[in-house]
């Protein structure tokens, strides 16, 4: 393993910064404590810092002595809306956000590489360090693009990663294409005619209704889409009804759709209104259906895929560059980045094979000096010495 010696050096002080920011976790779009950590750290290492990008967003901008690109490095910073069950000394004070997927470690790690880079007395180019807000389905990256993030810092190429608890640590995963899926939202509300429960004939009953369409939608993949490609429709979430003997006026649920080709959304999009209005129409009632994209298909460039798996194996080794692993059927909001500035999104493993969004999910600190070098090498590659000589 080739960490570089000013992170190893330093590996332990962010350690216990990641750990800080675990036990103080944040919701999208209020991650101020986070953010005002991150801008402090970026100011004090002497980094161009600018706050309240997108919301709770930090930019921070390091230029280099030397001509050269323009490269941006990206890490998300928010939580999840959920309970910790993690025992251990720095679990969650906050009850119920919990750094369940690991953004504690993005952002740690970032900081990272920021500060090695900020320490290397003869950088070429610019680089671009952007902590990002709500990646967890509030789209953050979204409000920072419409805030202007690549007009006020523009870049020749961006590059993100999560951790995987999937893969072991010291491996790495990149491939070129899609690599994490699309994804809509919807919801859907059946409207029919309230009774009392002992008088079902006297309505128009939503309840058996919304009990049949959620069997009905799991055909939608199997009997509209080609078996080739790769979907999922879920259905989440049923509200009905609040008393024991009224029969509920309404019925509604919701669900999300996740698709690497756009024609296959279509596909599904309309299989969720034809579905949802047969239903309906079979039980006398009336469909609402609402579905919007979310999240677009996660791409990786393939040039700067080649370059990421470069830099990745120079701290890694290659014979631990997985190039197979399959596509992911979850969703990242670094796609919508991606649409505007080429890049590449890796997976860096590391030890527990806890699932992410698990209650018991727990961030590896050993992955954080791995992922700060791959993302020092990916600025320095080939272009700068050595990062690492203290001022």
């Amino acid at each position: 393993m080739n960490i570089h010696p000013f992170i190893q050096r330093h590996a332990a002080d962010f350690v216990a910064l990641r750990r800080d920011l675990h036990a103080h976790p944040e919701i999208g779009f209020g991650e101020h404590r986070t953010a005002g950590i991150v801008a402090e750290k970026l100011r004090d290492w002497g980094i161009e810092c600018s706050t309240g990008v997108g919301g709770t967003g930090v930019v921070g901008v390091l230029r280099g002595r030397r001509e050269g690109p323009t490269i941006g490095l990206r890490a998300d910073m928010d939580a999840l809306p959920m309970q910790s069950r993690l025992n251990v000394p720095w679990a969650s004070t906050v009850n119920g956000v919990f750094h369940g997927c690991g953004h504690d470690g993005h952002t740690t790690s970032l900081l990272m590489a920021a500060h090695c880079l900020a320490s290397n007395v003869d950088l070429a180019g610019t680089v671009v360090f952007i902590f990002q807000p709500a990646e967890e389905a509030l789209g953050g990256a979204r409000a920072m693009l419409a805030d202007g993030l690549f007009d006020r810092f523009p870049c020749d190429e961006i590059y993100g990663w999560h951790n995987w608890p999937d893969l072991k640590l010291g491996s790495l995963a990149v491939m070129p294409g899609p690599v994490m899926a699309g994804a809509d939202f919807f919801d859907i509300t059946l409207m029919g005619r309230g009774a009392h429960a002992a008088q079902p004939h006297l309505g128009l009953d939503v309840v058996p209704a919304i009990s049949e369409l959620v069997l009905a939608l799991q055909t939608a993949v199997s009997r509209s889409v080609d078996p080739i490609e790769a979907a999922v429709l879920s259905v989440t979430r049923i509200q009905a009804g609040s008393a024991y003997n009224v029969l509920p006026e309404t019925a509604a649920l919701a669900g999300t759709l996740r698709y690497f080709n756009p024609e296959v959304a279509e596909i599904l999009r309309q299989a969720l209104h034809r579905t949802s209005n047969g239903v309906a129409a079979a039980h006398g009632l009336k469909a609402k259906v609402e579905s919007r994209p979310f999240f677009g298909v996660t791409f990786n460039d393939a040039h700067m895929t080649e370059r990421a798996k470069a830099c990745a194996a120079s701290v890694v080794s290659a014979d631990r560059i997985i190039q197979t692993m399959r596509p992911s059927l979850g969703s990242e909001d670094f796609s919508d980045m991606l649409h505007v500035v080429p890049g590449a999104y890796l997976f860096i493993g590391h030890n527990g094979g806890v699932a992410l969004h698990h209650p018991e999910y727990a961030f590896d600190d050993d992955v954080l000096p791995i992922a700060a070098s791959v993302l020092v090498e990916l600025v320095r590659s080939d272009r700068n010495p050595t990062p690492g000589k203290e001022k």
